[in-house]
Parts: C-alpha cells; sequence; structure tokens
C-alpha cells in the first residue's frame, strides 16, 4: 500500500454548501472523519491543518498532524509529503465521503505501478493522487487543475493513469452534491446531512 496525505481546510472549505456555519462545519468534519476511516484503514494516514476540531478528530481516528503553512492546497499537500519517505504516495482531499477502503487500495495500485495516478473531479479539479515519490508533486491545484497535473506527469516521463473511481470522483462542494450522494456517503456524513434536513 502507500502512506495517504488529507489536506482539511474545516469550514473555510465548504462555502457554498446552503448551511448555517454551524451545521456546514459539521458537515465538514463528518466527512473529514469518513475520509480518514476509510484512509486509516489501508495504511499511515496524515492529516494536514490549522483547524483545532479537525485536529482532534483526526487525532481521534488515529491519524498523523502535520500543521497546515497557509498558502492554499498546494502548500499544505507538500507540507504532509515532506513528513513521508521516498516511496509510493496518496494525496485524498477532504470532501470524497463517500469513498471506503477499497477505493483507497485501488488508488495505490497507479503508484505501485510506477504511474501517476490522477482521479479527475466532474468540474475538472483533481480529487487525488497517487504519486510513485512525493517529490514528483507540485502544487497545481485548482480550476483545470487535472489536465495541468497530467501536463506535469508528462514532462518528468511518466505515464498518467486516470482512475475512474467512482467514490473518488463524487466530491461534495454544494447541498445538492450532498443530497445527490445521500445514498452512498458515510456514516458521520449520513449524520451530519440528517440533521441539515431536519431544519
Amino acid at each position: 500500500m502507500a502512506p495517504i496525505v488529507i489536506p482539511f481546510r474545516g469550514l473555510a472549505g465548504k462555502q457554498r454548501i446552503d448551511a448555517p456555519d454551524e451545521l456546514r462545519e459539521q458537515l465538514a468534519l463528518a466527512m473529514l472523519g469518513d475520509v480518514v476511516s476509510a484512509c486509516i484503514a489501508t495504511d499511515r494516514t496524515l492529516v494536514v491543518t490549522r483547524d483545532e476540531e479537525g485536529s482532534e478528530l483526526a487525532e481521534k481516528l488515529g491519524a498523523e498532524l502535520v500543521q497546515d503553512p497557509g498558502g492554499g492546497q498546494g502548500p499544505a499537500v507538500a507540507a504532509g509529503l515532506a513528513e513521508l519517505p521516498d516511496r509510493p504516495v496518496l494525496v485524498v482531499n477532504a470532501d470524497l465521503p463517500c469513498v471506503v477502503p477499497r477505493d483507497v487500495r485501488t488508488l495505490a495500485g497507479a503508484a505501485a505501478a510506477g504511474a501517476f495516478g490522477l482521479v479527475e473531479a466532474d468540474d475538472g479539479t483533481t480529487n487525488a493522487l497517487a504519486l510513485p515519490r512525493p517529490k514528483l508533486f507540485a502544487p497545481l491545484y485548482g480550476a483545470g487543475s487535472a489536465a495541468r497535473f497530467r501536463d506535469h506527469a508528462a514532462s518528468l516521463r511518466y505515464e498518467t493513469s486516470n482512475a475512474v473511481i467512482p467514490n473518488l470522483v463524487d466530491d461534495v462542494d454544494t447541498r445538492a452534491d450532498l443530497e445527490r450522494l445521500a445514498l452512498r456517503v458515510g456514516p458521520r456524513t449520513q449524520a451530519a446531512l440528517g440533521v441539515l434536513r431536519a431544519l
């Protein structure tokens, strides 16, 4: 397998979900919990964050903590990768509440085979990476990042494995996303969605 880095911004990362701040924070934490639970069942897991509640939850679930240096998702991921040895590694976003251990293992297969694994979201951004080596990472996140990561891999003479793993493709940015995925999300997100629906 391969260790996993999960960057977590907390409430700041879920501004598009139509809900009171307190509930959006609960949802963000619930999704983080479901993602960490899936990852920790497969290998060493590092959560990069400044969020106090996110840190407490991650530690409770058995993840290691890395301080987010600030500056966005790219620097956060780089900080996590800097803690790992020179071997295959995964990067998984914290807003993928449908993920299960099998999905993480499938993603790890790309890096184990020496390919640059990429899970592209429906909007062209990047939900997860499988890197043969941590030093291959470049901070290319943002709109259209999947294409930039593919170009980056090609520039390093690595084949890109476009991993179509539904539970890693389906991220949550809006209330509509949550409702669409309601039957597939993990137990913590299910519970938080139930509270939101009760409003």
